[in-house]
């Protein structure tokens, strides 16, 4: 990421639902309360999973697994998820494609690309990650997508962390989705590692528009890297009754037909 233009101003909430008028006599009722759509059960998840991986094999299966699980718990904490999912694995090299775009309700794989990272992070692998304004660094955890708008990198989507400490500086930080011209997989291949970026998720500039707007407006973004503190500590796993280790290692073992020995976490 280089320049961008101005943060937006603050995201409009809608209004709170009105209190019940009071009655002349105490009543025991259960209260209507407003809620949001209701998130898929457990078996809902696992059948994406599975349709999912089958659309994406390159995709680790555990990453993929705690992607959906962290799209879950943000749905039961009302958050609107949207029906798109967006999967980038920093543990991978920058010269392999490493982001996967899926339309979740239909089960189907949209887009597989190359991504950049921070130049604050590392070289061809990213080995390290920041909240923090001025480190270049990619930050990790669970993004919704917000509005577009061109600048100086052209076309870009603006993101909201939605992890705290860990990724919600996103927006003050300018963090966001752009094409750029170093993503370029011909030169990575030559030079030993794709452009960097100031932070940002920069795409190809050919892919870049038709990617964003597939994205932009509440759709979920999912950066992973096994960071055992972020995996550990963030409230975006564990809404299945099972914490991001077991969830990373119950979908090798799935995949693999029993054996986790060689999943690293």
């Amino acid at each position: 990421m280089h320049a961008a233009s101005p943060s937006a101003g603050p995201i409009e909430t809608s209004a709170p639902p009105r209190a019940a008028a009071e009655l002349p006599r105490p009543v025991v009722a259960t209260p209507v309360i407003p809620a949001p759509s209701p998130a898929p059960p457990a078996a809902a998840v696992d059948t994406r999973w599975h349709a999912l991986r089958a659309a994406a094999p390159d995709l680790d299966a555990g990453v993929l697994a705690l992607a959906l699980e962290a799209r879950e718990c943000a749905a039961r904490k009302g958050t609107k998820t949207g029906d798109k999912l967006a999967v980038i694995d920093y543990s991978r090299p920058s010269t392999q494609p490493r982001l996967w775009v899926f339309d979740v309700e239909r089960t189907r794989l949209l887009h597989r690309e190359h991504v950049a990272h921070g130049r604050g992070s590392g070289e061809n692998h990213a080995r390290a990650f920041s909240n923090r304004d001025g480190s270049h660094q990619t930050s990790l955890g669970l993004f919704v997508t917000a509005e577009t708008y061109v600048g100086g990198n052209g076309y870009s989507m603006r993101m909201d962390g939605l992890d705290a400490g860990v990724n919600d500086a996103a927006r003050d930080r300018l963090i966001v989705m752009h094409g750029a011209p170093y993503v370029d997989p011909a030169q990575a291949q030559r030079q030993g590692r794709l452009g960097r970026s100031y932070g940002c998720p920069a795409v190809r500039p050919e892919i870049a528009r038709q990617m964003i707007d597939t994205l932009k407006h509440g759709q979920m973004l999912f950066a992973y890297y096994p960071d055992d503190a972020w995996l550990t500590g963030s409230r975006n796993f564990g809404c299945s009754g099972r914490s991001a280790r077991e969830i990373y290692a119950s979908a090798h073992d799935t995949r693999s037909g029993g054996s986790t020995e060689s999943v690293a976490y």
